[in-house]
């Protein structure tokens, strides 16, 4: 299965683990709490997604990468313990608690979680010495004799042996005792990802056109070559930080991250053409409004690659806006509740304090994702400057709450600015998009990608665009038509056999 469909079976599995009959025990219990296997080729996001799932579930994460572990780091250092047996006074042999157990306990008295993922990567990778271990970690749940603490899952990651000359099989004990899941490469589930974390778009404007590029493992007489998701991620926060030093990716630079010549050269002969069409066609103009005849006449002659890439662009500027359209959204929403809450108490120090303690239980807690990160912090810091006027002023009561609100209103300002601009580049994307291609291969490719990238779907939602229903209408048509037809088609093959 993709990744996607993977970390929906992890987090059903967290639910179904971690939900609590009328006594307040575990209707699963422990012993049935079958540890997870993923297993896949390696780069296609399985580490990636644990972080996703354990804040998205409110939930603690621990991770190790269990081949940088020892026998001894991994159940324990031993030493000796007395121990009286029918009278007589023995010398036993006992372990030290287990550092990975010990970093749980540690991670449920930092973030006060007292529920979550004890992940394992690489599990399948271990030495010799190591391997026993990690058959009573997935049989028992132990790590010598310390148990995983109650109310921690086991996740474990693992690459099938074609991809690590290192792994070992499991027996049919081992996995009679666990739930395997086997993920594979998925570049369109990859993409929804990839628009999240803003992969820089000349990535995705690449892939879209190669898209047999986004993962490669070839053996060759010069030994390993190799594409990954993970490789494409990491290439895309270099090529931002250049973009603001000023500095130029070279094909060399791109093998560092995509050590494949051919996928490379071909990249970075890309990201040339890139530049030169963001220039050419004026990217920044097109969304204001403002285009020239001579441009729409040289796409008209252009290749199906450079006007595809054209295409990407603008979904790629069109990104950008959506996505601070969304978080001034959700930062004056957040104020305008702490807002009403300063409204009934007219207690603006109080309001402070609640909202800087839930912002700090929450990063405590590793419960933020970079954008609430970005959006707690921001509005931790805006309520903070609402006091320092409030006390310049020496103001009180509903004194201060009106000068509170007249600064609000100022934000919310800002906010419909935001969403205005973001409205705006959207329509005149749709005017340049229709008069260049009209109804065509390159439409449906624009209004496609609208329903893919996920701050495009959260704008839509919440504010309209006539020229986006009336195409995403037809497209959808068309898909139902395909299906339709496709239907019809394995009717008329089933006739046809039955005929025979």
């Amino acid at each position: 299965m993709n990744i996607k469909r993977a970390k929906q079976e992890i987090k059903d599995s967290i639910e179904a683990y971690l939900k609590k009959d009328a006594d307040g025990e575990y209707m699963i219990p422990a012993i049935r709490q079958r540890p997870i296997l993923l297993m896949g080729p390696p780069g296609i996001g399985k580490t990636q997604i644990m972080e996703q799932i354990a804040k998205e579930c409110k939930i603690g994460l621990v991770s190790y990468t269990i081949t940088h572990h020892t026998r001894q780091s991994a159940i324990g250092l031993p030493f000796i313990q007395k121990k009286m047996y029918g009278g007589r006074e023995y010398s036993v042999t006992e372990y030290t608690m287990s550092e990975i157990i010990a970093s749980v306990y540690d991670k449920i008295e930092a973030t006060g979680v007292k529920e979550g993922i004890l992940f394992i990567d690489e599990i399948n990778c271990v030495s010799e010495t190591l391997a026993p271990t990690m058959l009573q970690f997935l049989q028992c749940k132990m790590f010598g004799n310390q148990k995983v603490p109650e109310g921690w899952m086991i996740v474990a990651a693992g690459n099938p042996p074609e991809y690590n000359k290192s792994v070992r099989d499991f027996d049919i004990v081992t996995l009679d005792r666990i739930k395997k899941i086997d993920v594979e490469e998925n570049y369109e589930v990859w993409k929804e990802y990839a628009y999240q974390v803003e992969i820089h778009p000349a990535i995705l404007a690449y892939l879209e056109i190669r898209r047999d590029y986004f993962y490669r493992i070839e053996t060759t007489v010069d030994g390993k070559m190799f594409v990954t998701a993970r490789g494409w991620e990491d290439l895309s926060q270099l090529l931002k930080a250049y973009e603001i030093l000023g500095k130029k990716a070279d094909r060399e630079v791109v093998h560092q991250y995509l050590q494949h010549w051919k996928v490379a050269k071909d990249f970075a002969n890309y990201l040339e053409l890139y530049e030169k069409y963001k220039k050419d066609y004026g990217l920044e103009k097109i969304i204001e409004g403002c285009y020239r005849k001579e441009t729409l006449e040289q796409l008209k002659y252009a290749s199906f690659d450079e006007r595809l890439s054209v295409v990407n662009m603008l979904i790629g500027r069109l990104g950008g806006l959506f996505k601070e359209s969304f978080v001034e959204d959700r930062y004056v929403t957040l104020i305008y509740d702490y807002l009403r809450q300063y409204k009934e108490s007219l207690n603006l120090e109080e309001t402070i304090r609640l909202v800087e303690e839930k912002y700090e239980a929450l990063r405590r807690a590793e419960q933020l994702t970079k954008i609430e990160e970005r959006i707690w912090k921001k509005t931790v810091q805006t309520l903070e400057r609402y006091g320092q006027m409030v006390q310049k002023e020496h103001l009180a009561g509903e004194d201060g709450f009106v000068l509170v609100k007249r600064e609000f209103g100022k934000e919310t300002e800002l906010r419909e600015q935001a969403v205005e601009q973001a409205a705006m580049a959207l329509d005149h994307a749709f005017d340049f998009m229709e008069d260049a291609f009209g109804d065509s291969q390159e439409m449906v490719a624009f209004v496609t990608e609208l329903n893919t990238n996920y701050y495009s779907i959260q704008f839509l939602k919440d504010n309209d665009c006539d020229k986006y229903y009336r195409y995403n209408k037809k497209l959808l048509f068309d898909e139902q038509q395909q299906e339709i037809l496709k239907e019809l088609d394995e009717v008329e093959q089933d006739l046809n056999t039955a005929l025979k």
